[in-house]
C-alpha cells in the first residue's frame, strides 16, 4: 500500500475529531477528500504531514509508520503540504519562498530543475520572482504555495483548498496546473471546496462527515451520487 490511514483518531486537548477513518492512494492517483467545513479535511491532511499527531491509529507510506515521525522527516520521505490559506512569508521574494520549500534538499542542480519546471507550470511567479510574496494577488500566492511544496520533489502532494477565494478563470488554471502536476508523477491528495471540479480531476473520491468516513467511490460514481448530489454539488 502506498499511502494508508488505518482507524485514525485525532483529538484536539479532549475533542476528538477525526473518529477512526480508513483511507488509502495509491501511487499516481489524484484522490479528493469532500466534506463540509469543520468535517475534518484539514485535520486529515495535517496530520498526514505530522504537524497533528493521532491520538491512536496509524499513517503508513510504503509500510512505514509516519505518525511516529516528526513533521520535517515526514517531509524527507517526499510528502508536502500546500496549505490552506496559502500562509506565503510575506515579506520575502518570491523566490525566497521558493526555496524554502527545498529546505530538505542538498542538491543544487535538483533545485534549479525544480524551479525551472515551477516557473514553466506558473509563468507568473517567473515573472514576479524578485517581487515581495505579500504584494502578489491571491492567485498567484496560491501558486506560490503549491511551487514552494513542489520544490521539495515530492511524491505525494496534500493540497487544501487551492481554489478558495479565487476568480473561475483563476481556477481553472490552478486545477489545470494540478493535472499537470500529477501527469508528472506526483500523487496528490486534494482538499477542494469546489467539489465538481475537484471529481472531475480525481480518479477517487472520499466523503467525511462530522469525522466518520461516510462514503469511498470511483470519482464518476460519486459524481453520479444523488447524496453527493444533494450535499455538494448544489443539484
Amino acid at each position: 500500500m502506498f499511502l494508508e490511514l488505518r482507524d485514525l483518531h485525532v483529538s484536539y486537548g479532549k475533542v476528538e475529531v477525526l473518529h477512526g477513518i480508513n483511507a488509502h492512494v495509491e501511487e499516481g492517483e489524484i484522490v479528493t477528500i469532500l466534506g463540509a467545513n469543520g468535517a475534518g479535511k484539514t485535520t486529515t491532511l495535517t496530520a498526514i504531514s505530522g504537524l497533528v499527531k493521532p491520538s491512536s491509529g496509524g499513517i503508513y507510506f510504503e509500510g512505514e509508520a509516519l505518525h511516529t515521525l516528526p513533521s520535517h522527516e515526514v517531509v524527507r520521505r517526499g510528502i508536502a503540504q500546500s496549505p490552506e490559506g496559502r500562509r506565503v512569508f510575506g515579506t520575502m521574494t518570491v523566490l525566497e519562498n521558493l526555496y524554502l520549500g527545498a529546505f530538505t534538499s542538498r542538491d543544487k542542480s535538483r533545485n534549479k530543475k525544480n524551479l525551472e519546471w515551477i516557473f514553466g507550470l506558473f509563468p507568473r511567479l517567473d515573472e514576479r520572482k524578485q517581487q515581495l510574496a505579500g504584494t502578489l494577488s491571491g492567485g498567484e500566492q496560491q501558486m506560490l504555495a503549491i511551487g514552494r511544496a513542489l520544490m521539495g520533489s515530492p511524491r505525494v502532494l496534500l493540497l487544501d483548498e487551492p481554489s478558495l477565494g479565487l476568480a473561475p478563470i483563476l481556477v481553472r488554471h490552478i486545477l489545470e496546473a494540478v493535472k499537470t502536476i500529477n501527469q508528472s508523477g506526483v500523487t496528490v491528495v486534494l482538499v477542494e471546496q469546489n467539489a465538481r471540479a475537484a471529481l472531475k480531476l480525481a480518479s477517487r473520491g472520499y466523503v467525511l462527515e462530522i469525522g466518520h468516513m461516510v462514503m469511498e467511490d470511483d470519482a464518476a460514481a460519486l459524481l453520479a451520487n444523488p447524496e453527493v448530489q444533494n450535499a455538494y454539488l448544489g443539484e
